[in-house]
């Protein structure tokens, strides 16, 4: 058995355009003697398996039955395999050669690392950065999430300076490589966030654990981003606030959750009108559908939920406020954070 499966999460990947874009790609920068590249195909409806079994010959498939979307299907998919590693791919996302020898060499050298990313840049523009993990993330005093090399809408050209590897809180989904047996024992991913989110909530489950998680820069992939969901879609605004309520709910200590997610509410009925203020209407309905779901769900699901098997410890919020230093202080760049 090879020590690593690549599985790209595929939905309807032909009609999109992505399987004949990117996965050729993939399959060519890949070392085939540590790795297997997989297709977890999520119950397309286009002729993407048909496409797969005749033009990537040594591309394996799993066949799901359904659309699970993003986090069930990678849980479905990580289950039928044995690999000790798995590196969760995004289907829009083309990788440099020898991308993934590095990587596997280092968590071979370090067990207490759980997960890592390489360095995510845009296929669009590849001198950049790209918003969906960049160097490496983190997550401030209130749980938002930023990363050395993008704070908010601000993406930084690539110049070198995070070219050293460095630990993190959360690493990008968008190229997630994990050990098998602690991305299982930590629970996967959460079904219930369907999409976004879920690879910072895993992530924190995983140093929850003891473990840590590294951005590897040696390592290089480029990311298009928005494939699924574009940013101006409310769709993702009702996903990403609603999802980071419910991570905040499932992890934070019991004593400080109230008082956090308190504050977190404030600061997005804020955000709620400021969307207002400038005419997306759409954006502050999400919001508030955001909120709505997330009370039902923390009441119906999460409250209700049995303790972990594992025996969590805690993984502590960092210590910078990034609203403050980004707005007030006008601290772009993640240099000028530290």
């Amino acid at each position: 058995m090879k020590q690593v499966a690549v599985i790209i999460l595929n939905w309807n990947g032909m009609s999109h355009g992505l399987i004949r874009r990117y996965l050729p790609q993939v399959v060519a920068n890949t070392n085939p003697d540590i790795a297997d590249v997989i297709v977890a195909d999520n119950g397309s409806t286009d002729d993407s398996l048909a496409v797969i079994a005749q033009d990537f010959p040594t591309v394996q498939v799993i066949a799901l039955p359904q659309n699970y979307g993003f986090a069930e299907g990678y849980n479905q998919a990580i289950a039928q395999v044995e690999h000790p590693y798995v590196v969760l791919l995004n289907d829009d996302v083309a990788c440099a050669p020898g991308w993934l020898d590095p990587m596997l060499q280092y968590m071979e050298q370090h067990p207490d690392v759980l997960g890592a990313q390489p360095k995510l840049k845009s296929d669009r523009d590849r001198k950049r950065f790209e918003y969906a993990g960049a160097a490496g993330g983190y997550l401030d005093q209130l749980g938002y999430p930023y990363c050395r090399g993008r704070i908010f809408d601000v993406v930084e050209e690539d110049l070198g300076q995070y070219d050293t590897p460095c630990e993190v809180d959360w690493a990008t989904g968008a190229c997630l490589m994990v050990r098998r047996e602690a991305y299982q024992r930590a629970g996967g991913l959460d079904a219930h966030f369907f999409a976004h989110m879920e690879e910072i909530d895993l992530c924190w489950r995983l140093r929850r654990m003891g473990g840590r998680l590294m951005c590897l820069p040696w390592s290089e992939v480029y990311h298009l981003g928005g494939a699924s969901l574009s940013a101006d879609n409310p769709r993702k605004t009702l996903l990403n606030f609603r999802n980071s309520l419910l991570m905040l709910y499932k992890n934070l200590p019991t004593s400080e959750r109230r008082g956090i997610m308190l504050r977190r509410k404030l600061l997005d009925g804020l955000a709620a009108l400021n969307f207002i203020a400038h005419g997306q209407f759409a954006h502050a309905v999400a919001i508030w559908h955001a909120h709505r779901q997330a009370s039902q769900m923390i009441r119906d699901i999460y409250a209700q939920a049995p303790a972990p098997s594992t025996d969590f410890g805690q993984a502590p919020l960092g210590k910078t406020n990034i609203l403050y230093r980004f707005y007030i202080k006008r601290q772009k760049t993640f240099k000028e954070l530290i």
